[in-house]
């Protein structure tokens, strides 16, 4: 009996290390790996005015495979109405350290982001319909790339 009760808790955790819903990469023994995860969630929509909106939200980044890895890239699609593709933005590792931030994560680290972008949207109906996928990439110190996805909503 409780042998079938661990089924589930096996199915979860291999669903998570997947990336199927969790925010890590599947660790490959002895490689670098990452996790990530975005405060807030849902991301809150702020008025600055008009249709003007700030959307402020930090990304944090573990590294979870016991290797350092250097950040290569944190991208982000917007999607609403079902699935429409309505923006998509990335930071390569040049312009994450322009904005002050280190790409260097040690082994087992942890490595915060604040973004702040500032969009227009012009009908506030699309709060409703609006998600978006952030992805994060990186090499681990021998070579080994790695990244970590995940899907975040927006409110007003």
């Amino acid at each position: 009996m409780k042998r079938l009760a661990l089924i589930p808790l096996l199915l979860l955790s291999t669903f998570c290390a997947s990336g199927g819903g969790g925010s890590g990469a599947v660790a490959r023994p002895g490689h670098g790996a990452i996790a990530i995860q975005l405060v807030p969630n849902p991301i809150v929509a702020y008025k600055v005015s008009g249709e003007t909106y700030d959307f402020p939200f930090e990304v944090v980044i573990r590294e979870t495979g016991g290797r350092p890895v250097e950040i290569s890239r944190v991208s982000a699609e917007v999607f609403a109405l079902g699935g429409i593709r309505i923006a998509d933005e990335s930071y390569d590792a040049a312009k994450i350290r322009s904005l002050g931030y280190s790409t260097s994560l040690p082994a087992n680290g942890e490595l915060r982001y604040k973004f702040a972008p500032r969009k227009s949207v012009p009908d506030d109906r699309l709060f409703s319909s609006v998600s978006a996928k952030l992805r994060v990439d990186a090499v681990d110190d021998s070579g080994t790339p790695t990244s970590a996805t995940i899907e975040v909503t927006v409110r007003r």
